[in-house]
């Protein structure tokens, strides 16, 4: 009985783990993206914020640091594992497409189409290479 108990603790603990994993992988992606923005509508590249991004440099100049800080992210989810390192960045990666999708919709009429849809196509992608880092790294370091 106590074993049966001990392990329900442990899987628990475990679950937390994964969502504090993934969570953690968000939350940089979040951060890091706003924070890159802010600082390009302060340089007075981007154009202010209650104007939309019209000019295809900006929309360029946005998925080339939204690429690796996505891959970053998801390296981080996958750093984080309990378990299954590979597994948290693609759920990370998938949690990218819906809310880079739900974005789409909510934003469409904003701006740029192609740069909400580059959005959602690199989301798996952008987990994949994360996991494959950190897996890479991690077997690098054996």
């Amino acid at each position: 009985m106590a074993h049966n108990a001990s392990r329900a603790a442990h899987r628990h603990h475990g679950v937390l783990r994964s969502i504090g994993a993934l969570f953690l992988g968000l939350a940089v992606i979040f951060i890091l993206s706003l924070g890159m923005d802010q600082l390009m509508h302060s340089l007075e590249i981007y154009p202010p914020w209650d104007q939309p991004m019209v000019d295809v440099e900006d929309g360029l100049l946005a998925l080339g640091y939204r690429t690796p800080i996505a891959i970053f992210g998801c390296y981080l989810a996958a750093r984080f594992a309990p378990r299954a390192p590979m597994a948290h960045a693609l759920v990370l990666g998938g949690i990218g497409v819906v809310l880079s999708t739900l974005g789409a919709v909510a934003m469409w009429q904003m701006g740029m189409h192609w740069y909400p849809i580059a959005l959602i196509l690199i989301s798996l992608p952008c987990a994949w290479i994360g996991g494959k880092l950190y897996l890479a790294r991690k077997s690098g370091s054996r």
